[in-house]
């Protein structure tokens, strides 16, 4: 008896394409489809996971598999019952449509023995030996699913459900699917970050779990042709946006920025990115501008940026010496866990650990960096140097301030916010000097990753603030650099102070 994946496959290619320029022609899988159907019913699996950027086919690809459920093309359950999973009803009913459509372009004796419901709900139902089997729509409220026992249940763009109610439906939908032995398929884009129920089922292995994910690398230029492909893998198939017109838009968000480049990047790219009004600290290419194999001296006084990062996280410190632009940072965790455990946690592989051996991350304390000690070794890098200030974070001012006291230091300290009001005018002195051409650093790839990590957030007021572009960013190292090069910019501001001198009358 042939594979369920290849009875599913074989249905779908029997079905035509109901509407557009291709009407009437046979189905045509793109491979990545056919990945997915191989993978979501393959033996002891209960639940599909995809997660692909918008126009490559999902919603049609979940209405021909609620079809060939309905019509029991690899299923012979009695009394089926499918259900199409949406944020809104408006939602649901776009692939329960396309299933309509499919059904519309079988044979004449097949669509005599289905009847398909607009009101009061959106329902097709199938008589045969074994029926009636229906299909639903229904939205995300957890409660118009209790008491149902599906066979097959669709939760489509699951990353964008609401919080609360999108949990309780989910919770309902997979107890129902218990009931019967069901099948659940999560298809979506990304979620706007990784702690969203939808990110952790693509990142949790689970038994009886299949997961496939089209998200290319995180930080990457918006225009990157490959990492295009990557998140759009139906395009080279005619499946949604030709690669031209993603190029195109592509340009298009870079230009408008904000909110449409945040959407641009969640949506299409299918990265993690929060749609709101964000925009990238800087570009990678304006960031990789700074670096530079013949930095400028050590010169003048130094300008030191500190950012110390929650309980287990990176602290990191910066140096600027404003008369040259020259840029170092350096940061630090703690030994537990392991580079390796941080680096699987935090999604970037063992760039952690390149880092270390690079000299750039340090390692020190155990599970918390030990401020103290932290703050000796920074100072110990600029020994000898004329340190003009300090910069702080002021939301751990007493922390600092007790790792400073500890040290016995003297130098001039600054305590700034991060938020809207002191941080909207680092932001801005931070873009400008480096659009100046005023900040050098060598290739340190603590400070390339920190860049890629960061956003600023804009209110209604244009004011903007840092924040992670995703939540397990590690964002320090730019926190500490925008710390110390405003500050840096804010001395080389101000006039030079000349001797006053005494009039005598």
């Amino acid at each position: 008896m042939a594979k369920t994946s290849t009875l599913v496959k074989r249905f779908c290619k029997s079905l035509k394409v109901p509407t557009g320029r291709l009407a009437g022609n046979g189905i045509k899988l793109a491979p990545y489809q056919s990945q997915f159907i191989e993978g979501a019913f393959g033996a002891d699996v209960n639940v599909g996971v995809l997660s692909v950027g918008r126009g490559n086919g999902k919603s049609a690809l979940s209405a021909m598999l609620c079809a060939g459920e309905l019509l029991g093309a690899w299923s012979d359950a009695a009394e089926r019952e499918i259900i199409i999973a949406a944020r809104t009803q408006e939602q649901a009913k776009i692939a329960w449509n396309y299933t309509a459509s499919f059904i519309g372009t079988l044979p004449e004796e097949i669509q005599a023995n289905i009847t398909i419901r607009r009101q009061p709900r959106f329902e097709i139902q199938y008589d045969d030996h074994n029926g009636p089997h229906i299909l639903k729509a229904i939205s995300a409220d957890g409660k118009s699913a209790l008491g149902s026992s599906p066979t097959l249940c669709v939760l489509d763009e699951r990353g964008h459900w609401p919080l609360a109610a999108g949990d309780e439906l989910e919770a309902a939908l997979l107890t129902g699917l218990a009931k019967r032995d069901g099948k659940a398929l999560i298809i979506s884009t990304s979620a706007s970050n990784d702690m969203h129920p939808f990110s952790l089922w693509l990142d949790r292995d689970a038994p009886g779990v299949y997961r496939q994910e089209h998200r290319p690398t995180p930080g990457l230029p918006v225009d990157d042709v490959e990492s295009l492909k990557i998140a759009n893998p139906g395009s080279k198939y005619g499946i949604g946006p030709t690669l031209t017109r993603l190029k195109q838009d592509a340009a298009l968000a870079m230009e408008r920025g904000g909110s449409a480049l945040s959407r641009f990047r969640l949506l299409t790219r299918n990265e993690r990115v929060a749609e709101d009004n964000r925009d990238a600290l800087l570009t990678l290419d304006e960031w990789l501008a700074c670096e530079t194999d013949d930095l400028p001296p050590r010169q003048g006084q130094v300008v030191i940026g500190l950012d110390q990062g929650q309980s287990a996280s990176m602290t990191a410190a910066a140096f600027l010496w404003p008369e040259t632009g020259r840029l170092e940072a350096f940061g630090a965790f703690g030994t537990q866990p392991t580079l390796e455990a941080r680096g699987q946690a935090d999604a970037v592989g063992d760039l952690y650990s390149i880092m270390h051996k690079r000299g750039d991350l340090l390692l020190m304390g155990d599970r918390t960096v030990p401020l103290a000690q932290f703050l000796r070794a920074m100072l110990g890098k600029v020994e000898g140097e004329n340190i003009a200030a300090i910069v702080c974070d002021r939301f751990k001012q007493s922390e600092i301030a007790d790792g400073l006291d500890a040290i016995g230091n003297r130098a001039p300290v600054i305590w700034r916010g991060m938020g809207f009001r002191d941080g909207g005018e680092d932001v801005e002195r931070f873009r400008r000097t480096v659009f100046d051409g005023k900040v050098a650093t060598s290739a340190n790839y603590l400070l390339r990753h920190a860049m890629a990590e960061a956003a600023v957030q804009i209110d209604p007021a244009g004011n903007s603030k840092i924040t992670k572009g995703r939540s397990m960013g590690r964002i320090d190292a730019a926190c500490a650099a925008v710390l110390a090069v405003a500050e840096g910019a804010r001395i080389m501001g101000r006039p030079a102070r000349k001797a006053g001198r005494l009039a005598w009358g």
